[in-house]
């Protein structure tokens, strides 16, 4: 079965629009088969948007982006704001870029890249709802190499499901990161964590 971290170009194209509106900003974005998210928002990620503070923030990289909500969200709070989005599935970046183009948006950005492999900035704030299903070891992938790609006082937010490892990322990356629980809901938790 053909999951949204892989590209599978024999999956028929389904590309349909999707609207929302997350503390009175209203977006849309573009979804398809074989990308995460392909029915619409999901719980986790609006929960992360609600919950992220994105005061003394400008730049942001959205880990995994999928059809790119997140970073599609962020981007209209502020025309300030410079938002990266990386995935490694290429109808994911087809779809940001249809809405980049369409919007003629200058502050936002997609391109490919497995994790960090093509990035070479530094961020004031990383967002990942990660690919529970790629693994515990891409999961930690991602959390761990954060740090990398973080300015001083950067932050690290994460969404992730109590009963898919949350609490054992906590504790295993720990010297790594300190990581506060902002706020709890339906099982999922959104982690906070910084050097």
């Amino acid at each position: 079965m053909n999951q949204y971290f892989e590209n599978n170009n024999n999956l028929k194209s389904d590309v349909k629009i999707n609207k929302e509106n997350i503390n009175g900003t209203e977006f849309y974005f573009y979804t398809d088969n074989g990308v995460f998210n392909k029915k619409g928002l999901d719980f986790g990620t609006r929960l992360l948007l609600e919950s992220i503070d994105y005061s003394n923030k400008s730049s942001f990289l959205d880990i995994g982006c999928g059809c790119g909500p997140i970073g599609i969200y962020i981007s209209n709070l502020s025309d300030g704001f410079i938002v990266d989005m990386v995935d490694v599935n290429d109808r994911a970046i087809h779809l940001c870029k249809r809405y980049i183009k369409e919007n003629k948006k200058t502050n936002l950005n997609v391109f490919k890249s497995d994790i960090y492999e093509n990035v070479d900035s530094k961020y004031d704030c990383i967002i990942t709802n990660p690919p529970i299903h790629a693994g515990k070891t891409k999961v930690y992938e991602i959390i761990n190499n954060a740090k990398d790609h973080l300015n001083n006082n950067g932050e690290l937010w994460i969404v992730m499901r109590k009963d898919q490892g949350a609490l054992s990322m906590m504790r295993d990356l720990s010297d790594v990161f300190t990581f506060e629980v902002v706020k709890k809901s339906k099982g999922f938790l959104i982690i906070k964590a910084f050097i």
